[in-house]
Protein backbone atom coordinates (compact mmCIF):
# COMPACT_ATOMS: atom_id res chain seq x y z
CA UNK A 1 0.00 0.00 0.00
CA UNK A 2 1.53 3.41 -0.96
CA UNK A 3 2.21 6.05 1.85
CA UNK A 4 -1.10 8.08 1.54
CA UNK A 5 -1.92 11.76 3.43
CA UNK A 6 -4.55 14.35 4.06
CA UNK A 7 -4.95 16.76 1.29
CA UNK A 8 -4.17 19.45 3.58
CA UNK A 9 -5.41 21.37 1.17
CA UNK A 10 -9.01 20.54 2.48
CA UNK A 11 -8.16 21.39 6.31
CA UNK A 12 -6.88 24.85 4.44
CA UNK A 13 -10.04 26.03 3.05
CA UNK A 14 -11.68 25.34 6.23
CA UNK A 15 -9.23 27.29 8.27
CA UNK A 16 -8.90 30.30 6.28
CA UNK A 17 -12.12 30.54 5.78
CA UNK A 18 -12.66 30.25 2.23
CA UNK A 19 -15.15 27.31 2.50
CA UNK A 20 -18.57 29.19 2.48
CA UNK A 21 -20.73 29.09 -1.06
CA UNK A 22 -23.46 31.49 -2.35
CA UNK A 23 -26.93 30.42 -1.39
CA UNK A 24 -29.14 32.76 -2.91
CA UNK A 25 -29.97 29.84 -5.49
CA UNK A 26 -31.08 27.45 -3.08
CA UNK A 27 -34.59 28.04 -1.84
CA UNK A 28 -35.64 28.20 1.40
CA UNK A 29 -34.02 26.90 5.01
CA UNK A 30 -35.95 23.80 6.20
CA UNK A 31 -33.64 22.67 8.89
CA UNK A 32 -31.23 24.77 10.82
CA UNK A 33 -29.28 24.55 14.14
CA UNK A 34 -28.04 28.30 14.77
CA UNK A 35 -24.32 28.82 13.90
CA UNK A 36 -23.91 25.30 13.13
CA UNK A 37 -26.21 23.88 9.85
CA UNK A 38 -28.34 24.89 7.25
CA UNK A 39 -30.42 22.83 5.35
CA UNK A 40 -32.02 24.42 2.38
CA UNK A 41 -34.86 23.13 0.31
CA UNK A 42 -32.89 21.76 -2.74
CA UNK A 43 -30.67 19.42 -0.25
CA UNK A 44 -27.66 22.51 0.15
CA UNK A 45 -25.84 22.46 3.60
CA UNK A 46 -23.84 24.74 5.01
CA UNK A 47 -21.48 24.87 8.23
CA UNK A 48 -20.45 28.03 9.59
CA UNK A 49 -17.08 27.79 11.19
CA UNK A 50 -17.86 28.10 14.43
CA UNK A 51 -15.05 26.34 15.63
CA UNK A 52 -11.17 26.65 13.96
CA UNK A 53 -9.96 23.88 12.09
CA UNK A 54 -6.27 22.59 12.85
CA UNK A 55 -3.55 21.12 11.10
CA UNK A 56 -1.91 17.96 12.99
CA UNK A 57 0.70 20.36 14.31
CA UNK A 58 1.04 20.14 17.57
CA UNK A 59 3.41 22.17 20.66
CA UNK A 60 6.60 20.21 21.63
CA UNK A 61 6.11 21.09 24.92
CA UNK A 62 3.08 18.58 24.79
CA UNK A 63 4.99 15.39 24.17
CA UNK A 64 2.81 14.22 21.70
CA UNK A 65 3.41 13.66 17.52
CA UNK A 66 0.19 13.78 15.74
CA UNK A 67 -0.63 13.33 11.70
CA UNK A 68 -3.10 12.45 9.18
CA UNK A 69 -3.51 9.55 7.04
CA UNK A 70 -6.24 8.75 4.65
CA UNK A 71 -8.21 5.85 5.29
CA UNK A 72 -10.44 5.87 2.54
CA UNK A 73 -9.78 7.89 -0.38
CA UNK A 74 -12.78 7.03 -2.34
CA UNK A 75 -15.16 8.12 0.40
CA UNK A 76 -12.57 10.95 2.18
CA UNK A 77 -12.58 9.23 5.36
CA UNK A 78 -9.05 9.72 7.34
CA UNK A 79 -7.94 9.92 10.62
CA UNK A 80 -5.25 12.09 13.12
CA UNK A 81 -3.23 10.16 14.90
CA UNK A 82 -1.85 10.85 18.23
CA UNK A 83 0.85 9.49 19.90
CA UNK A 84 2.70 10.34 22.76
CA UNK A 85 6.65 10.44 22.66
CA UNK A 86 6.99 9.62 26.86
CA UNK A 87 6.69 5.71 25.08
CA UNK A 88 9.49 6.04 22.39
CA UNK A 89 12.18 3.80 23.07
CA UNK A 90 9.91 2.08 25.85
CA UNK A 91 9.51 -1.89 24.48
CA UNK A 92 6.05 -1.94 26.53
CA UNK A 93 3.37 -1.16 24.14
CA UNK A 94 0.43 0.80 24.85
CA UNK A 95 -3.65 0.77 23.98
CA UNK A 96 -4.56 2.08 20.99
CA UNK A 97 -7.96 4.16 20.89
CA UNK A 98 -9.93 4.15 17.84
CA UNK A 99 -12.06 7.74 18.66
CA UNK A 100 -14.90 9.19 16.67
CA UNK A 101 -16.30 13.16 17.39
CA UNK A 102 -18.93 14.43 18.33
CA UNK A 103 -21.73 16.76 16.84
CA UNK A 104 -24.54 14.95 16.25
CA UNK A 105 -23.53 13.30 13.16
CA UNK A 106 -23.74 16.17 11.21
CA UNK A 107 -21.26 18.64 12.48
CA UNK A 108 -17.93 18.70 13.89
CA UNK A 109 -14.30 16.91 12.48
CA UNK A 110 -11.57 15.28 13.26
CA UNK A 111 -9.36 18.83 12.83
CA UNK A 112 -11.69 21.33 14.88
CA UNK A 113 -8.99 22.54 17.31
CA UNK A 114 -11.46 21.78 20.51
CA UNK A 115 -10.38 17.79 19.81
CA UNK A 116 -7.28 18.22 18.75
CA UNK A 117 -6.18 19.59 21.81
CA UNK A 118 -8.60 17.33 24.04
CA UNK A 119 -7.39 14.07 22.44
CA UNK A 120 -3.47 15.62 22.66
CA UNK A 121 -3.68 15.67 26.43
CA UNK A 122 -5.61 12.03 26.32
CA UNK A 123 -2.70 10.51 24.51
CA UNK A 124 0.11 12.02 26.43
CA UNK A 125 -1.68 11.40 29.87
CA UNK A 126 -3.82 8.48 29.73
CA UNK A 127 -0.77 6.70 28.10
CA UNK A 128 -2.39 5.33 24.91
CA UNK A 129 -2.33 6.01 21.10
CA UNK A 130 -5.37 7.63 19.10
CA UNK A 131 -6.79 7.13 15.76
CA UNK A 132 -9.38 9.96 15.70
CA UNK A 133 -11.62 9.08 13.05
CA UNK A 134 -12.99 11.65 10.30
CA UNK A 135 -16.11 10.09 9.37
CA UNK A 136 -19.10 11.34 6.27
CA UNK A 137 -21.71 13.10 8.04
CA UNK A 138 -25.31 13.66 7.82
CA UNK A 139 -27.70 14.66 6.06
CA UNK A 140 -25.46 14.45 2.90
CA UNK A 141 -24.58 10.84 4.08
CA UNK A 142 -27.25 9.77 6.71
CA UNK A 143 -26.94 7.13 9.01
CA UNK A 144 -25.47 4.58 8.42
CA UNK A 145 -22.99 5.61 6.76
CA UNK A 146 -20.79 7.19 9.92
CA UNK A 147 -21.34 3.23 11.09
CA UNK A 148 -19.62 2.20 8.15
CA UNK A 149 -17.32 4.22 7.85
CA UNK A 150 -16.21 3.14 11.86
CA UNK A 151 -16.12 -0.37 10.52
CA UNK A 152 -13.78 0.22 7.83
CA UNK A 153 -11.54 2.50 9.89
CA UNK A 154 -11.34 -1.03 12.06
CA UNK A 155 -10.38 -3.12 9.02
CA UNK A 156 -7.73 -0.54 8.00
CA UNK A 157 -5.97 -0.82 11.42
CA UNK A 158 -6.62 -4.85 10.98
CA UNK A 159 -4.95 -4.88 7.65
CA UNK A 160 -2.01 -2.29 9.11
CA UNK A 161 -1.56 -4.19 12.49
CA UNK A 162 -0.58 -7.20 9.94
CA UNK A 163 2.68 -5.80 9.08
CA UNK A 164 2.47 -2.80 6.87
CA UNK A 165 5.72 -0.95 7.69
CA UNK A 166 5.25 2.39 6.21
CA UNK A 167 3.14 3.19 9.13
CA UNK A 168 5.49 2.04 11.59
CA UNK A 169 5.92 5.70 13.27
CA UNK A 170 2.79 5.02 15.23
CA UNK A 171 2.21 1.34 14.75
CA UNK A 172 5.21 0.15 16.72
CA UNK A 173 3.73 1.26 20.13
CA UNK A 174 0.38 -0.05 20.10
CA UNK A 175 -0.79 -3.08 21.59
CA UNK A 176 -2.98 -4.59 18.64
CA UNK A 177 -4.10 -6.88 21.47
CA UNK A 178 -5.75 -3.64 23.45
CA UNK A 179 -7.93 -1.82 21.20
CA UNK A 180 -10.99 0.36 22.47
CA UNK A 181 -13.68 2.21 20.51
CA UNK A 182 -14.49 5.56 21.90
CA UNK A 183 -15.66 8.99 21.56
CA UNK A 184 -18.44 11.65 22.79
CA UNK A 185 -21.82 12.42 21.72
CA UNK A 186 -22.89 11.39 18.32
CA UNK A 187 -19.04 9.52 18.60
CA UNK A 188 -20.35 7.57 21.65
CA UNK A 189 -23.08 6.39 19.63
CA UNK A 190 -20.91 5.51 16.62
CA UNK A 191 -18.25 3.91 18.82
CA UNK A 192 -21.08 1.65 20.83
CA UNK A 193 -23.09 0.78 17.71
CA UNK A 194 -19.86 -0.04 15.44
CA UNK A 195 -18.91 -2.23 18.27
CA UNK A 196 -22.42 -4.09 18.21
CA UNK A 197 -22.33 -4.51 14.62
CA UNK A 198 -18.14 -5.95 14.82
CA UNK A 199 -19.32 -8.21 17.49
CA UNK A 200 -22.86 -9.49 15.92
CA UNK A 201 -21.45 -9.85 12.51
CA UNK A 202 -18.83 -12.11 13.57
CA UNK A 203 -15.89 -9.93 11.87
CA UNK A 204 -12.80 -11.69 12.36
CA UNK A 205 -10.73 -8.45 13.42
CA UNK A 206 -7.51 -10.75 14.13
CA UNK A 207 -4.49 -9.67 14.72
CA UNK A 208 -6.80 -6.70 16.88
CA UNK A 209 -8.38 -7.52 20.10
CA UNK A 210 -11.32 -5.22 21.03
CA UNK A 211 -11.00 -4.99 25.13
CA UNK A 212 -14.13 -2.33 25.38
CA UNK A 213 -15.97 1.02 24.41
CA UNK A 214 -15.85 3.95 26.25
CA UNK A 215 -19.22 6.15 25.55
CA UNK A 216 -18.32 10.14 26.96
CA UNK A 217 -22.24 11.18 27.05
CA UNK A 218 -23.35 9.05 24.54
CA UNK A 219 -26.08 10.62 22.21
CA UNK A 220 -29.15 8.67 22.43
CA UNK A 221 -33.06 9.70 22.13
CA UNK A 222 -36.64 8.04 22.29
CA UNK A 223 -40.13 9.64 21.13
CA UNK A 224 -40.96 9.49 25.09
CA UNK A 225 -38.98 12.28 26.74
CA UNK A 226 -36.81 11.49 29.88
CA UNK A 227 -37.31 14.12 32.90
CA UNK A 228 -33.62 15.47 32.05
CA UNK A 229 -34.70 16.35 29.02
CA UNK A 230 -38.13 18.06 29.78
CA UNK A 231 -36.60 19.85 32.99
CA UNK A 232 -32.92 20.51 33.01
CA UNK A 233 -32.39 24.23 32.44
CA UNK A 234 -29.86 24.67 29.54
CA UNK A 235 -28.36 28.35 29.08
CA UNK A 236 -28.08 29.78 25.78
CA UNK A 237 -24.64 29.11 25.22
CA UNK A 238 -25.21 24.39 25.64
CA UNK A 239 -23.65 21.93 23.55
CA UNK A 240 -27.10 20.23 23.09
CA UNK A 241 -30.95 21.74 22.98
CA UNK A 242 -33.45 19.52 23.10
CA UNK A 243 -34.61 21.35 20.02
CA UNK A 244 -31.20 20.74 18.46
CA UNK A 245 -30.90 17.35 19.42
CA UNK A 246 -34.34 17.09 17.84
CA UNK A 247 -32.87 18.57 14.23
CA UNK A 248 -29.85 16.23 14.30
CA UNK A 249 -32.09 13.29 14.50
CA UNK A 250 -33.91 14.34 12.00
CA UNK A 251 -31.15 14.98 9.29
CA UNK A 252 -29.18 11.50 10.46
CA UNK A 253 -32.30 8.94 11.04
CA UNK A 254 -32.77 7.09 7.60
CA UNK A 255 -36.47 8.34 5.99
CA UNK A 256 -39.40 7.54 7.42
CA UNK A 257 -38.23 6.66 10.65
CA UNK A 258 -38.14 7.94 14.21
CA UNK A 259 -36.69 8.36 17.48
CA UNK A 260 -37.57 4.87 18.51
CA UNK A 261 -35.20 3.73 15.62
CA UNK A 262 -32.69 1.24 17.47
CA UNK A 263 -29.82 3.25 15.99
CA UNK A 264 -31.22 6.46 18.47
CA UNK A 265 -32.46 4.04 21.00
CA UNK A 266 -30.68 1.38 21.89
CA UNK A 267 -33.03 0.00 24.88
CA UNK A 268 -33.47 -2.95 25.03
CA UNK A 269 -30.05 -3.82 25.34
CA UNK A 270 -30.71 -7.60 24.08
CA UNK A 271 -29.92 -10.92 26.65
CA UNK A 272 -27.47 -12.93 25.19
CA UNK A 273 -28.62 -16.26 25.46
CA UNK A 274 -25.73 -18.56 24.76
CA UNK A 275 -23.97 -19.36 21.41
CA UNK A 276 -24.84 -17.34 19.11
CA UNK A 277 -26.29 -14.23 20.71
CA UNK A 278 -23.80 -11.27 20.96
CA UNK A 279 -22.01 -9.73 23.99
CA UNK A 280 -21.27 -6.30 23.98
CA UNK A 281 -17.61 -5.00 24.77
CA UNK A 282 -16.66 -3.93 28.68
CA UNK A 283 -18.67 -0.15 28.57
CA UNK A 284 -17.22 3.09 30.43
CA UNK A 285 -19.91 5.54 30.28
CA UNK A 286 -19.08 9.18 31.28
CA UNK A 287 -22.26 11.38 31.68
CA UNK A 288 -22.48 14.70 32.91
CA UNK A 289 -24.78 16.00 35.38
CA UNK A 290 -26.28 19.09 33.70
CA UNK A 291 -26.87 17.52 30.28
CA UNK A 292 -30.01 16.84 28.91
CA UNK A 293 -28.82 12.92 28.10
CA UNK A 294 -28.50 12.42 31.73
CA UNK A 295 -31.53 10.37 31.95
CA UNK A 296 -30.90 8.57 28.91
CA UNK A 297 -27.28 7.61 29.86
CA UNK A 298 -28.32 6.61 32.99
CA UNK A 299 -31.32 4.27 31.34
CA UNK A 300 -28.69 2.64 28.72
CA UNK A 301 -26.18 1.88 31.62
CA UNK A 302 -29.10 0.08 34.04
CA UNK A 303 -30.65 -1.55 30.44
CA UNK A 304 -26.69 -3.09 30.00
CA UNK A 305 -26.84 -4.58 33.70
CA UNK A 306 -29.92 -5.89 32.69
CA UNK A 307 -28.84 -7.59 30.08
CA UNK A 308 -25.99 -8.96 31.92
CA UNK A 309 -23.06 -6.72 30.08
CA UNK A 310 -20.40 -5.45 31.84
CA UNK A 311 -21.00 -1.34 32.52
CA UNK A 312 -19.29 1.04 34.49
CA UNK A 313 -20.24 4.70 35.22
CA UNK A 314 -18.83 8.26 36.61
CA UNK A 315 -21.15 11.15 36.94
CA UNK A 316 -19.35 14.44 36.69
CA UNK A 317 -20.85 17.17 38.73
CA UNK A 318 -22.05 20.72 37.77
CA UNK A 319 -21.18 20.20 34.18
CA UNK A 320 -23.09 20.16 31.19
CA UNK A 321 -22.91 18.10 27.57
CA UNK A 322 -19.11 18.43 25.98
CA UNK A 323 -17.28 20.31 28.81
CA UNK A 324 -14.53 18.37 28.14
CA UNK A 325 -14.03 20.03 24.58
CA UNK A 326 -15.87 23.22 24.79
CA UNK A 327 -15.69 24.91 28.02
CA UNK A 328 -12.59 26.71 29.82
CA UNK A 329 -14.42 27.19 32.95
CA UNK A 330 -12.12 26.07 36.08
CA UNK A 331 -14.63 23.48 36.99
CA UNK A 332 -14.87 22.12 33.55
CA UNK A 333 -10.75 22.21 33.55
CA UNK A 334 -11.05 20.20 36.90
CA UNK A 335 -13.68 17.67 35.53
CA UNK A 336 -11.50 17.47 32.70
CA UNK A 337 -8.65 16.53 34.46
CA UNK A 338 -10.97 13.92 36.55
CA UNK A 339 -12.41 11.86 33.79
CA UNK A 340 -9.01 11.85 31.25
CA UNK A 341 -7.72 9.74 34.87
CA UNK A 342 -10.83 7.16 34.66
CA UNK A 343 -10.00 6.79 30.73
CA UNK A 344 -6.26 5.88 32.03
CA UNK A 345 -7.40 3.07 34.86
CA UNK A 346 -10.46 1.92 32.24
CA UNK A 347 -7.44 1.39 29.34
CA UNK A 348 -4.93 -0.09 31.66
CA UNK A 349 -7.07 -1.96 33.92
Amino acid sequence: MATIAVDQSLISLKINGRSGSNHDQHGGVTEEIEGLIKVYKDGHVERPQIVPYVTAALAPELGVTSKDIVIDKFTNVWARFYVPDSNRGNKQLIPLVVYFHGGGFCVGSAAWICYHEFLAKVAAKAGCVIMSVNYRLAPENPLPAAYEDGIKSVMWLKQEAAGNEEYWWWSKQCDFSSVFLAGDSAGANIAHNVAARLLGSYINCYPLTLKGTILIQPFFGGEARTDSEKKMVQSPRSALSLAASDTYWRLALPCGTNRDHPWCNPIPIPIPLGKGSTRLLPTLVCISEMDILKDRNVEFCAAMEKAGQKVEHVMYKGVGHAFQVLSKSHLSQTRTHEMIAHLNAFLHH
